[in-house]
């Protein structure tokens, strides 16, 4: 065996798996070679690899299987990458961005508007045609309609359609052939051959699939699903044929009674044919397996399995005056890319020209549009409502939070929870477990002394029965559509350990700054002396701080913007500023002296009023600044007012906490800030000051989770920035708010796309729901083997009932999870 130099994930595309036991054989055959650890999913047809051989020899082992199995994309174990944008991890859909573009913007038509001039895009391809080649045919195997999703449309999966062609023909034929068997009235005079006639291209045709499939299986000395189906089958037509042509089944006027508990054949049983079975069994397979497959696939396209890398397949490229459409895996970083109404943007990037209503529920699951226009940073993903824009990229291809959040998606869907596990682990020895029953079963009632068909009949109802398929769906598929939503509403899971975590969880640490705060500076208080003009106030304040890039800085000239001042060439005149650093500002404005920031700054003691403000401030944790200046040029400033800065809470925050108590969560306030200012932001939200814990080090903060969980706590750790992936790494369950770092983001077990706090509970829920869900699919899937088989052994089930049976086991699990679906946040 050829050895690589490092561990490496690999992804295969696995054909011809239908039941759990086919899962669980592909993973312990893969997981015999040295290094080697498989994870596949029967809802996907994927596995994912890591190991140390050529991925070849993982390709021929699970051929060697009696599967078909092919390489998607080999990459290195999972390092983050390095991200070309300083906000890369920010999944907020908008944000204002600055920085100098690589390429020069094409120009608006209309500069007084600065609205993007219509463009009629023209076929054309840049550097290298072969690529965008290759992204159409990648996109055309990956079923993209553009959008970087598989198609809705089950009818154009060559699978889907095959499965419905059959499953149609063999309805229409065996419809004949159950309702002349079951009405006795019915049966003219050789009515049996007329039913062998409809039945032939029924069994042979329509049940060529698992004929096949059995025969490759067997050839590598495999029992599956196809197996036990296959076998009943023939069994059943075998069966009749031989009654037909040596018995006395194929006399004319022979009639007999169909019932759902079958009985001895007082002819010994060669009067009995089970024509009816055969077709009823399938049918009930094949339709199962079409509504079966539609239903995964549909789960599957809502979650991403299976998208493209890409938002959408083309971009439309700005050369100059030429716009050129082209495969959007030939941009590159600094490229101008247009955007039109209905279109959906290709990159991450800045629009540069034109403005624009987005949509952007695909990325945040906010359903409000947001205005976009020059400046504006977009995500790939996201649509252009109405209007148009020039966008410049700074994040392509992989890297992309489009990308990102597809392989979250994706991956999350490759898991398996610890029942699941156990439960491939009983489908794989349930096939043979069953064989050797049914032919139990047959020997029981030869020896008995009962008729030959009447344990035929016994015979194929365990076969049929007692398919696992519905086992092997049970996770896969609850995951998938679980995921879709989650995706949907901004909640994205890396896995089902995920949810085996939530149920435990009792205590949620969360970081303030970013999190429980907007983590931005903003006006929270202004206290003035008697008979101050706040218009003056105001000037000078936009005067002194215009240039000055502090937090503090840009809160107060923010502040002093929305009550219509604004500094530099278009308001007061500033001059000989000086920037004092960790002081604050001072210079002449209007030609008189004035200066804002720290006390120290002002030599005249504060009016009692301005103290007592600036000492209220302070114990609130908050930043307070003094604002004085002169009434003239010769005088010593005079204090005027006090402005008082803090982080602001964001308006959700309150109403979060009080949903995690409802839960009966216990939230935890964790901080660097100084406890003054942590407890009161604790109390604006909620949270007990006995659960406040402040000045904790970025380095810490991991220790304080442990310290947690070493009183017994199970803990969820919500956090959004790089001094929170420790702890989120640490936790039981970590929850990275998106709009923070991709550290954070890479470190979380689950990603909550936007800054919402009250995300953290529907995550919850949605995670506990899915989990419960899951449990739901593997009980009844249990049950119904549970109760069936038994019946069949003792010759208490119609093998035509015990085919639909199957069929509707899957089904029920298919259905079942498609209700998660339904699930809805709370607002």
């Amino acid at each position: 065996m050829t050895v690589t130099e490092a561990p490496v994930t690999t992804e295969l595309a696995v054909t011809g798996m239908t039941c759990g036991a086919c899962v669980s054989r592909i993973e312990r055959r893969l997981g015999k070679l040295p290094g080697v650890d498989a994870q596949v999913n029967l809802a996907t047809g994927r596995a994912r690899v890591t190991h140390s051989c050529e991925p070849d020899l993982l390709v021929r082992t699970v051929e060697k299987l009696g599967f078909g199995a092919s390489v998607i994309a080999p990459s290195p174990a999972r390092p983050a990458s390095p991200r070309p944008d300083s906000s890369e991890g920010a999944l907020r859909s908008t944000e204002r961005a600055v920085g100098a573009p690589r390429h020069a913007a094409p120009e608006p038509a209309d500069p007084t508007a600065g609205a993007l001039r219509s463009i009629e895009s023209t076929e054309g391809a840049l550097r290298s045609t072969e690529a965008g080649t290759d992204a159409d045919a990648d996109a055309d195997a990956n079923g993209s309609t553009g959008t970087g999703a598989p198609t809705d449309e089950p009818d154009r999966d060559p699978e889907l359609a095959d499965l419905k062609q059959r499953a149609l023909v063999c309805l229409a034929l065996s419809i004949p052939v159950i309702a002349v068997a079951m009405n006795y009235a019915w049966q003219f005079r050789y009515w049996q051959w007329f039913s062998l006639v409809l039945a032939a291209p029924v069994v042979f045709w329509g049940g060529w699939r698992f004929h096949r499939a059995a025969a490759k299986h067997l050839r590598h000395g495999s029992l599956t699903m196809d197996t036990l189906v296959s076998v009943g089958v023939l069994a059943a037509f075998g069966w009749s044929v031989g009654t037909l042509f040596l018995g006395d089944a194929g006399l004319g006027g022979v009639r007999h009674r169909i019932s759902i508990i079958p009985g001895p054949d007082p002819f010994g049983g060669t009067r009995t044919i089970y024509l009816e079975t055969a077709v009823a069994i399938v049918t009930a397979v094949l339709i199962g397996r079409w509504i079966e497959l539609r239903g995964r696939r549909k789960a599957l396209a809502d979650g991403g399995a299976g998208a493209d890398e890409h938002a959408t397949a083309e971009a439309t490229l700005l050369v100059g005056e030429r716009a050129l459409r082209v495969p959007v895996g030939t941009v590159e970083v600094g490229d101008h890319v247009a955007v039109l109404a209905g279109g959906t943007v290709p990159v991450d990037g800045v629009v540069e020209h034109g403005t624009a209503i987005l949509d952007v529920a695909a990325m945040t699951g906010e359903s409000v549009p947001i205005e976009a226009g020059p400046g504006t940073r977009v995500l790939a993903g996201t649509v252009v409502a109405s209007g148009r824009v020039a966008v410049r990229a700074t994040v392509v291809g992989g890297e992309t939070q489009w990308a990102r959040l597809t392989r979250r998606v994706q991956d999350a869907q490759l898991g398996k929870a610890s029942v699941q596990r156990l439960a491939d682990r009983i489908a794989g020895r349930f096939v043979p477990v069953v064989m050797v029953l049914a032919l139990y079963t047959f020997g029981f009632w030869w020896f008995a002394d009962a008729d030959a068909g009447f344990a035929i009949a016994a015979t194929m109802a365990v076969l049929v029965v007692a398919c696992p398929c519905a086992l092997g769906l049970a996770t896969p598929t609850a995951l998938a559509v679980a995921a879709g939503r989650g995706r949907r509403l901004g909640i994205l899971l890396r896995g089902p350990q995920v949810l085996e975590t939530s149920r435990k969880i009792d205590t949620v640490v969360l970081d303030k700054t970013g999190t429980v705060t907007t983590g931005r500076m903003a006006l929270r208080e202004v206290a003035t002396t008697t008979g101050v003009d706040t218009a003056q106030l105001w000037r000078r304040v936009a005067a002194l701080e215009a240039e000055v890039d502090h937090p503090v800085a840009r809160a107060l000239v923010e502040a002093a913007a929305q009550r219509g001042q604004v500094g530099g060439a278009t308001g007061a005149a500033a001059t000989e500023v000086e920037v004092l650093d960790g002081l604050g500002v001072r210079g002449l404005v209007d030609g008189t002296p004035a200066v804002v920031g720290r006390r120290r700054l002002v030599a005249e003691e504060l009016p009692l009023d301005l103290a007592a403000a600036f000492t209220r401030a302070e114990e609130a944790g908050a930043t307070a600044v003094v604002l004085a200046w002169a009434d003239s040029p010769d005088a010593a400033p005079v204090p005027r007012a006090v402005l008082v800065v803090g982080d602001t809470v964001r308006e959700t925050s309150a109403e979060a906490v009080a949903r995690m108590r409802s839960m009966g969560l216990r939230p935890v306030l964790l901080t660097g800030d100084n406890p003054a200012a942590a407890r009161a932001v604790a109390r604006e939200v909620g949270i007990a000051d006995a659960d406040v814990v402040a000045e904790v080090l970025p380095t810490e903060k991991a220790d304080a989770i442990d310290r947690l969980r070493a009183e017994g706590h199970v803990v969820a750790m919500v956090g959004d920035g790089v001094n929170d992936a420790a702890a989120l790494a640490r936790a039981d369950l970590g929850l990275a708010m998106g709009t923070g770092s991709a550290l954070a983001v890479d470190a979380g077990d689950l990603t909550l796309v936007g800054d919402d706090l009250r995300a953290v509970t529907d995550a919850l829920r949605l995670a506990r729901r899915t989990l419960a869900t899951i449990r739901g699919n593997l009980f009844w899937a249990f049950v119904y083997n549970v109760a069936a088989i038994p019946l069949a052994v003792f010759g208490l089930l119609n093998p035509m009932i015990a085919g639909a049976a199957m069929g509707l086991s899957s089904i029920f699990v298919v259905g079942n999870s498609l209700r998660l679906r339904r699930f809805q946040v709370q607002r």
